[in-house]
């Protein structure tokens, strides 16, 4: 029997796709619990919103289970780092323990046993053990993510360029936003959707050339692709202290997008929501601060 009103819960609540998914909710007039690492602005934005903001360490079952008490549907959303598969078997005990029915989980595209990153095996892992689960989960495998663009984009007052080791290699960028959308829409009927795994991109594949004309076109200012050479770029990052797992990430990611793993574009967004997902030149267009931001002008 279906509940008439189902509980959310969503976990990475302050990143965006978790952010987004809650704001989302919580305009549908749902029950949103909140979990979160640690208190700041973004976590008190969510409470002031109308969610219960709970702080909760997902290595911890006891917590966790306290934290996801009286919930019904979750979003389970895990941050770019180590513990991934250990932290899913908790969620997934502690989602079964306090009665969770429905899970839609967010991985990655490029997710398979002999991934070379790191972080896509653990994906793969995480899917397998939430299968094992009496839990009914649907996984959103992402595409990378419009949002990037804003990191690995140099900008300067007249034009950008972006540089990046991508060759010819094509995605379909797709919006955090988007996904949170489509996320949304399972949890909210989840039973068409029950074991079903569905790969999430933005409408339109493009290489790298073709994303450089839609920023320009969008900012109205020129931008061009520069390709680098992937061992240059992964030792940049090191230089940058990004961290090793994502470091170690990234340089695969290269290797599986230069190897056509990541292109394609698929209608799962507006299967799922009705709507079709942004495009990169409507992104710019309604996030323009990220884009003009003067810490990238030079």
């Amino acid at each position: 029997m279906q509940l008439l009103h189902p509980s959310y819960l969503v976990t990475g609540a302050t990143g965006r796709v978790g952010g987004h998914a809650v704001r989302i909710l919580l305009g549908w007039g749902c029950s949103v619990t909140a979990i979160v690492h640690r208190t700041d602005a973004r976590s008190a934005a969510l409470s002031a919103a109308g969610a219960t903001v709970v702080r909760a360490d997902l290595f911890d079952v006891d917590a966790l289970t306290a934290a996801m008490d009286g919930a019904t549907r979750a979003l389970w959303v895990y941050p770019l780092q180590p513990g991934l598969v250990e932290a899913t078997a908790i969620f997934a005990e502690a989602a079964a323990h306090v009665g969770v029915t429905e899970v839609v989980n967010v991985s990655q595209l490029a997710v398979r046993r002999d991934a070379g990153s790191a972080a896509a095996r653990a994906h793969w892992l995480a899917e397998q053990v939430l299968n094992w689960s009496p839990l009914s989960v649907t996984h959103l495998r992402a595409t990378l993510f419009a949002e990037w663009l804003t990191t690995f984009g140099v900008y300067t007052r007249r034009g950008g360029v972006l540089r990046l080791p991508m060759g010819h290699g094509r995605h379909a960028p797709l919006a955090s936003q988007d996904l949170a959308r489509a996320a949304v829409a399972v949890l909210q009927n989840p039973h068409p959707h029950a074991g079903a795994t569905y790969s999430m991109t933005g409408p339109v594949d493009m290489n790298h050339d073709d994303i450089a004309e839609a920023l320009a076109r969008a900012m109205s200012r020129p931008v061009h692709f520069e390709s680098v050479a992937g061992d240059a770029w992964v030792t940049a990052l090191h230089m940058l202290n990004s961290p090793a797992y994502l470091a170690q990430h990234l340089s695969n990611v290269v290797v599986d997008y230069r190897a056509g793993l990541f292109a394609g574009a698929t209608d799962a967004v507006e299967t799922l929501t009705g709507t079709k997902p942004m495009s990169v030149e409507q992104f710019v267009t309604r996030n323009p601060d990220a884009f003009n931001d003067p810490r990238h002008a030079v």
